[in-house]
């Protein structure tokens, strides 16, 4: 698992730039990414996947403690597809 420091300190070395040069980078993707999947958009990035939202109805669940129904109410959740390459890679 790779941390946000790590993954910042990473991109620092790779670009040579400052850590905080490469962390205000890594912010502002992070801020474009949830601004765009707020407003209903989604985010295709090339060898790494697309982010979007997907609808989820309402439904009957049931509180596995009791077994009582219960309503789980209509919801949006955020996805993430992987690319083709970037699954490719991964499965060698």
């Amino acid at each position: 698992m790779t941390t946000q420091a790590e993954l910042i300190a990473a991109v620092a070395k790779d670009a040579n730039v400052s850590q905080a040069d490469a962390g205000r980078v890594l912010e502002a993707i992070v801020k474009n990414i949830h601004s765009s999947l707020t407003g209903g958009g989604d985010v295709r990035i090339s060898n790494l996947g697309v982010f979007d939202t997907a609808a989820r109805a309402a439904r009957e669940g049931r509180n596995p403690a009791t077994g009582a129904t219960i309503n789980i109410a209509a919801s949006k959740a955020v996805r993430f597809r992987v690319s083709k390459p970037l699954k490719d890679a991964v499965n060698k």
